[in-house]
């Protein structure tokens, strides 16, 4: 059962032209997996959806909405919180969260602001101190999309067990990562997927091609998480 909790909203901060990253305060402590989302309640009728990009653990919850100008949806879930001091909000939501009792290793993989989902699973495994090999995948458009680069690259070089390899589909001259599809770079980098707990966020039409050319290469399709899965 989902939990509702009042949050007071601390900051909304622009990471791109079309990226913000919202910080909100529970006034309790809110209760949810790491890889769960939430609904900000604008009304009772009014419930928009977002991944949280945080640990559990961690004071702030954190969201990463991406918005452009004529993206009603979270837009107005924005102007709704740059309104009010205070948002309810409905927490533990979703069953593509991180799988404790697994030790298998771990591919998280992200398009575009999809990374919040794969941010929060990334997140809870530091805090937990996991020793599970972890790869995080991130592919965005253009590189300037990548607005948490620096901070994935100082959380991969802290930890030897965890890696992470940014994927630019429309790259520059002067990028020298991995370009293309996500999904692609990951399956051009490891050739059987069997041994691999995945977990997908991004488009639906991304998640559903990268679950059929992944069980293609041997992943397990039970052990592919999505929520995107419950809609395609």
């Amino acid at each position: 059962m989902p939990q509702t909790i009042l949050a007071e909203v601390l900051s909304i901060e622009a990471a791109t032209n079309f990226v913000n990253i919202v910080k909100l305060k529970p006034l309790i402590p809110a209760e949810f997996q790491a890889g769960q989302y939430l609904q900000i309640v604008l009304s009772e009728e009014d419930k928009r959806i977002f991944s949280i990009a945080s640990a559990p653990d961690a004071e702030a919850i954190e969201l990463h909405i991406g918005a452009g100008p004529d993206d009603s949806y979270p837009r107005g879930a924005l102007d709704h919180m740059s309104v009010n001091r205070e948002v309810i909000l409905e927490v533990g939501l979703g069953n593509a969260h991180i799988q404790t009792s697994s030790d298998r290793p771990i591919i998280l993989m992200a398009g575009g602001t999809g990374f919040s989902y794969t941010k929060s699973i990334a997140d809870h495994l530091t805090s937990i101190k996991a020793t599970t090999p972890v790869i995080l995948y991130w592919g965005v458009k253009e590189e300037s999309a990548l607005y948490a680069r620096a901070e994935m690259e100082t959380w991969a070089a802290s930890h030897s067990h965890f890696e992470f390899i940014p994927v630019v589909e429309n790259p520059s001259t002067q990028w020298q990562g991995k370009t293309g599809y996500v999904h692609q770079a990951v399956m051009n980098d490891i050739k059987d997927l069997a041994p691999y707990d995945i977990y997908l966020a991004g488009p639906f039409k991304m998640a559903g091609i990268a679950r059929e050319d992944f069980i293609n290469q041997g992943a397990i399709k039970e052990r592919i998480f999505a929520d995107a899965f419950a809609y395609i």
